[in-house]
Formats: structure tokens, C-alpha cells, sequence
């Protein structure tokens, strides 16, 4: 137990003068915006996913299959609305190849313009859950999170992804004592599957119970605040700001 709350802490409260700095923090922040946006995307535009790909190419397969419950068109344009933002995110990087926190920024700022237009859609369109308003929302958002998912990847904090889970959960247990490891690092990587339940959980209550759209306020709102705390970073030279 203290092994666990000593590394959630770490994650949480960075030291900023560490290898990773403010990192943690902010990319824990947007799993939490990963689960909001998800939650939207499945709930309100009918069960495509823009974060989750492996997702998307199951429904593709059960809607090629025969299935009506799921959408080729919708999964298809969110795949590649997602590689879209994986290439501009890919960009980015190679634009701001020495300093992480403005590759970040880079990418947030654009990412929170999406996510915003893409939450103004919810209340300009008389139906944004079908034609080509779904499809235009379902973009948005793949283009906002392909964006989000190269930035996090070139960053490459360990267990911060921000959106696969998969590796994440698998190191819990197979890196944990009792399949014989010592180094689970089950703080950081808990906190970062709680997160993205926590968005996802809160997305769905609003969506369900609240406004279709404020998933995706709330997502707005706490990617602009990342864009506040990175802004004030930018220049920064301490050791995190490195790459490699």
C-alpha cells in the first residue's frame, strides 16, 4: 500500500525538476477527456468509438457481418478522421522535436478547438446524432484524438497513453509480485484505468441524464486548462522539456 500511494502521489505531484516533469498530471487529465469523449461518441452519436480504434475495427467487422447495431460509415469515418489527427500530431512532433511541452501545447490547442466545435455542433444541429451531422462530430472528434494519441505516444511517459488501456492493465498483473516482478508501477497505472473510467462515467451521466453535449464541454474545459498550464511552461528549460 505505501508503494501504491507513493507512486499515485509521484504521478499527481510530479517532481518538476524529474525526467517527466508536469507530464503526468496533464496526460492523466486527458485520459479523463479520452473517457468523456468516448462516452459521447458511443452514447449520443450510437455506438462508434473516436478514441478506442481496436473498437471501431470490431464494429466494422460485425456490421460487414450482418449486424444493425452498428454503423460502417460512422466506424469508418472514425477511423480515418483518427488517422487524420495521427498524421497532423506526427507533424507536430517532428516540429517540436526538442521540446515536449510545446509539442503538447501544439497539439492540445488544437485538440480543444475540436472538441469545442464539435460541442457548438451539439446545439446548432436540430439532430447531430444522424445524416451528416454524426458524421461531421464523428470526425471532430477522431481528428482531436488521433492528434492527442501522437502527441502522448512521441511524449512516451510509461503507462500514459491516454487512451489504450490494454498494455496498462496487462502490466498490473504481469509485471506484479505474484506473476513474480517487482515493478508493477500499480499507482501510476491504476490512476491512469480510473481516469479514463471516471471521464467515461461522467460523460455517460451527462449525456444520459444531463445535456447530450456536456461530455464535451467538460472536455473543452479541461483541455483549456491544460492549455493554460502549458502555456505557462512553454519556455522552460529543465530536463523534462528533452526529448529522448
Amino acid at each position: 500500500m505505501p508503494g501504491f500511494l507513493s507512486d499515485a502521489r509521484a504521478t499527481l505531484v510530479p517532481d518538476l525538476q524529474g525526467r517527466q516533469g508536469p507530464l503526468p498530471p496533464l496526460l492523466i487529465t486527458l485520459t479523463v477527456v479520452t473517457g468523456l469523449v468516448d462516452a459521447f461518441s458511443y452514447l449520443v452519436l450510437g455506438r462508434v468509438f473516436v478514441a478506442n480504434m481496436t473498437g471501431n475495427v470490431i464494429f466494422m467487422a460485425f456490421s460487414l457481418a450482418g449486424s444493425r447495431d452498428f454503423s460502417l460509415t460512422a466506424s469508418l469515418v472514425a477511423l480515418v478522421g483518427f488517422a487524420a489527427g495521427a498524421l497532423l500530431g506526427g507533424r507536430l512532433a517532428n516540429r517540436f522535436p526538442d521540446h515536449r511541452g510545446r509539442l503538447l501545447l501544439a497539439a492540445v490547442v488544437g485538440e480543444t478547438a475540436l472538441v469545442l466545435f464539435a460541442y457548438a455542433g451539439t446545439e446548432v444541429f436540430a439532430d447531430p446524432a444522424s445524416g451528416w451531422a454524426r458524421h461531421l462530430l464523428v470526425a471532430l472528434l477522431g481528428l482531436a484524438m488521433g492528434t492527442q494519441n501522437a502527441a502522448a505516444r512521441r511524449l512516451a511517459v510509461p503507462d500514459l497513453t491516454t487512451t489504450v488501456l490494454t498494455l496498462t492493465i496487462t502490466g498490473i498483473a504481469a509485471d506484479g509480485r505474484l506473476a513474480g516482478g517487482t515493478d508493477s508501477k500499480v499507482g501510476r497505472r491504476l490512476l491512469s484505468t480510473a481516469s479514463m473510467f471516471v471521464g467515461a462515467l461522467v460523460g455517460g451521466l451527462l449525456a444520459l441524464h444531463g445535456s447530450i453535449g456536456l461530455p464535451l464541454l467538460l472536455a473543452g474545459l479541461l483541455l483549456a486548462g491544460c492549455t493554460a498550464a502549458l502555456a505557462a511552461c512553454s519556455r522552460s528549460t529543465l530536463p523534462w522539456t528533452q526529448a529522448g
